[in-house]
């Protein structure tokens, strides 16, 4: 699902003056969490795991789909305004589905799996930040003081060969770094159980990271 939907944005969102038509029509779908809505509590409530999957990634899915339709339409009318304004919906939408996408599969219910980082990953966030503890107090610093919505990250930067902390604003993908682990700090991520107070979000969610996916993901990268 997740490569799907990168080839999907890249070629739909940033290829669609210059591709055939038939290159660019691609649909997404809404993927299956890989565990139920109430496994992560305490950390994040069944509420919050359904309406976030059902109501808010199914919408980016949905509106992805309406707006490449409407492109496909577009490109038969010849209309390139039309075309060029369709870019901010593919965009957004896009990046709302392959963010999610992503964010589902870094979790993990609690006691599955290690608790901390273990192998290679662990040996590269000590390399990089001193220990996993201080990694830690970075990531959420990163992630409390991103404004408004958006979204944290740890990333392997190919070129530089280092693990980076970065965030991005509203669905905006990670794309100058390959992502390892994404966190969605949207108030729709937590609001329902930690009202507006994003640290103690922050705290809670490290006991249901799935450090498995995130060392298979530094492998790969």
């Amino acid at each position: 699902m997740l490569s799907i939907a990168s080839r999907t944005l890249k070629s739909s969102s940033f290829k669609p003056m210059v591709g055939s038509l038939s290159a660019i029509r691609t649909k997404v779908t809404l993927p299956d969490l890989p565990y139920a809505y109430n496994a992560l509590e305490p950390y994040i409530s069944s509420e919050i795991m359904e309406i976030h999957h059902k109501k808010h990634h199914n919408t980016y899915v949905n509106n992805y789909n309406a707006a490449e339709e409407k492109l496909e339409q577009t490109f038969k009318a010849h209309e390139l305004t039309e075309q060029l304004r369709l870019q901010n919906a593919l965009k957004f939408n896009g990046g709302g589905h392959i963010n999610h996408s992503l964010f589902w599969t870094n979790l993990a219910p609690n006691g599955q799996g290690s608790a901390t980082p273990t192998g290679a990953l662990s040996d590269a966030i000590n390399k990089q930040f001193g220990s996993f503890e201080e990694f830690q107090k970075e990531f959420n610093a990163a992630a409390v003081g991103v404004q408004g919505s958006g979204w944290a990250w740890l990333g392997y930067n190919k070129q530089a060969k280092r693990l980076e902390i970065a965030t991005t604003s509203n669905q905006d993908p990670l794309l100058h770094l390959t992502p390892l682990l994404g966190i969605d700090v949207w108030e729709h991520a937590y609001y329902l159980q930690y009202k507006n107070v994003r640290p103690d979000y922050m705290k809670a969610i490290w006991n249901v990271i799935n450090w498995e996916t995130v060392g298979e993901r530094l492998s790969k990268a």
